[in-house]
């Protein structure tokens, strides 16, 4: 979904709006809620998956 993710300071919590695809072709609309800690591992992991899909890219070139 293509809103803002929000941090919570009082509860220590992120919350990122999200777009669950279900395998029978529906959808729903929900809200992830992280910790820090969460937030943190997710960074990393999308920031190396991000490094993979432009390695990939130079690759195919």
């Amino acid at each position: 979904m293509r809103r803002d993710a929000i941090y919570d300071h009082r509860a220590q919590q992120a919350a990122l709006p999200v777009t669950v695809h279900y395998e029978d072709g529906g959808t729903c609309e929900t809200v992830l809620v992280l910790t820090p800690a969460q937030v943190e591992l997710y960074s990393i992991q999308f920031t190396q998956l991000i490094a993979a899909r432009e390695s990939a890219r130079e690759h195919a070139r």
